[in-house]
Formats: structure tokens, sequence, C-alpha cells
């Protein structure tokens, strides 16, 4: 008779340390006097209400992740700011819609429950909550061990917003004539980073002991969720485009009517030091301003006669600022000119 025991915790599964996480997510909120506490972890599910006064309830859904930025926070032992990435990435498509952030749930999956790290992770989420004004209802952590190397682990997020039917963003409200304006990004947001990790690769970067690229990289993406909601509610914005995955002219191209054209001058457009640094080691324009920001975080499209109004709702670190016109024409976006990378 074979006496060995065969267990969960032997196979690499640590049910109690993972219990141990999801009491700490529950506890770790109501420290901070004053701030919004997150009642709703632990269940099988979460129950909210939907807010009142709004007309015509619609739902917003976004999910997203934020891709291999999560192998720099691995690199550098960091980790306290990707969470905020994460939220960011779906509460910022909420927005284009009209949408306001309502819940946010995670997905966090990991060769071995590492609580020093997921700590980390979650508190940069709530963060990213907070700033979005929406509340963490959940989310799972899967310990797979044998899907995942030593100290990988992926992250994903789900993101539930609202939006009155008649204050859905839509196409139609962008008109010829009305003006571009580009938000300024915190940096590369969590976009292009395989792009970026492969370059440090052949370029042989020691990014430990390299201060600029240690400052730069992980950067948290910037929340535009208070400023545009105040525009939207003061009916200052016509469209609006975040400005993910393919830049700025697979983005914007998404929300510009038929028969007219997003016309945009890239001399205007003012970059960052960090995109320089990536031009400058052999990318091409093209190839830069398809897979990067390239400091444009989030474009708005507006009547001309409220620029100054606009303007007034942000930063001066992220003042926004033209960088074209909506026109009559074909094929949605046209490029012009080149960015300064000098």
């Amino acid at each position: 008779m074979n006496n060995k025991k065969f267990t969960y915790k032997k196979s690499g599964v640590n049910i109690k340390a993972a219990d141990n996480f999801v009491n700490f997510i529950s506890n770790v909120s109501s420290k901070k006097k004053g701030k919004k506490k997150f009642t709703n972890i632990g269940g099988f599910g979460s129950i909210n209400s939907i807010p009142r006064g709004i007309n015509q309830p619609k739902i917003v859904a976004c999910t997203d992740g934020v891709g291999t930025k999560i192998e720099i926070a691995n690199a550098l032992n960091k980790y306290d700011t990707i969470g905020i990435d994460l939220v960011a990435m779906s509460v910022n498509d909420l927005i284009v819609q009209g949408a306001r952030p309502l819940l946010f749930l995670d997905y966090i999956s990991i060769n071995k429950i590492n609580l020093v790290k997921l700590k980390s992770i979650i508190k940069g989420i709530l963060k990213g909550c907070r700033l979005s004004g929406c509340e963490l209802v959940g989310g799972e952590t899967a310990e797979m061990p044998d899907t995942y190397e030593k100290g990988k682990f992926d992250i994903a997020g789900f993101a539930v917003g609202i939006v009155g039917k008649n204050e859905i963003l839509t196409k139609n409200k962008i008109k010829e004539n009305n003006l571009i304006l580009a938000v300024p990004s915190s940096g590369l947001h969590s976009n292009g980073f395989s792009l970026v990790r492969y370059l440090i690769n052949q370029k042989k970067i020691n990014i430990k002991k390299n201060k600029f690229l240690k400052s730069e990289l992980l950067k948290p993406t910037k929340i535009y969720v208070d400023e545009i909601l105040k525009l939207i509610d003061k009916d200052l914005i016509n469209g609006c485009a975040n400005i993910t995955g393919g830049g700025l002219s697979d983005n914007i191209k998404r929300i510009i009517p038929d028969k007219l054209v997003a016309d945009i001058d890239l001399n205007q457009i003012k970059t960052l030091s960090i995109f320089k640094w990536i031009k400058e080691k052999g990318i091409s324009q093209n190839e830069m301003l398809k897979t990067f920001n390239c400091g444009v975080g989030f474009c708005i499209i507006i009547n001309p006669k409220d620029l100054k109004k606009v303007i007034k709702y942000f930063s001066r670190e992220y003042k926004p600022y033209v960088i074209g016109k909506i026109c009559k024409g074909k094929n949605k976006v046209k490029l012009n000119g080149s960015i300064n990378w000098s």
C-alpha cells in the first residue's frame, strides 16, 4: 500500500496563501481615512445598484491587460504601478463612449502565490479605481504552477460603466471644422513594450543600471476619467479616442464619420523623451506612429469656440493642444508633416 500523501499544496497550489491575499484585499482600503472603501470582495459575485438620475441607462463594458509591461516590472522587481495601468487601459476606453466607470474586476494568474508581489499589484489596482471613481468589486487569483515559469504572471481587468442613452458619444456629433486636440500621455502607457524589450535586448542595455529607463518604463498610464467626464457633463466634447495599440491613426479613425477626415499635423505633436530615445535607436517614424502613442495619450474633438473652456479643465502637465481639424475627405485620417524628434 502506498502511504504517500498527495495534496493540492504539494502540487504547487496553496489555497491558504490565496485566502490570505483575499483577506488583505478586503481590509486594505479600510485603512485609508476619507477614501472610498471597497466592500464587495470575497463573495461568489458582486451585486451593485445602478446609480439614480440616469435617463435610460446603458451598460458599457471593456476588458484589457498590460501586455509585456509586466516583464519590465519583473526585471526591475517593481509592481506598484502596473495595477494602475490595468485599470487605466479599460476605464480610458469606457469614457470614449461617454460612460462613467462603475465597477472593476481583476484577474491575476501566477506561477506561485507571492504575497509581497500581489499586495503591491493590488494596491495599484485600488489606486487606479479611486482615480477612476469606480469600485473594485471582486476578481480572481489563480495559482498555475505548470502554466507559468517561476516568477511569471499575467494580469487582466474588466470594467463596467454606465451612460444615459441620450448621452452616448457617437460619430454623429463630429462635424466639419471641429478641432482635434491632443491630450499628453504620461509616457509609454501600456503599449509597444514587446518592441521596447526587443530593442533593449538587441542593444544589450541593462535597465537596472540605466536611471533614465528605470524612471520611464514603469510610469503608470494616465487616467483621463475625471477631466473627460467633466467635459462631457458640460457638453464640450463631440468625440474622443484613447490612443493605445495602433497609435494615433488607427484609434482616431474608429470615431470619424464617413465622408470626413481627421487632418492631423504631426509637426504640432509635443513628444516625450522616452519616445525620442526609442526613435534614436533606429525605429522609423512610421513604426513609431503605429506602435506607440508618441506623446499623445488621448484625443478630443471639439467645436472651435469651446477651445478655451476645454483647456481650463486640465492641469498644466496634461494641457491639451490643437493638432488638426475635421475636414471633408476619404480614408478618415490624414497625417501630414513629421514629429520633431530632436
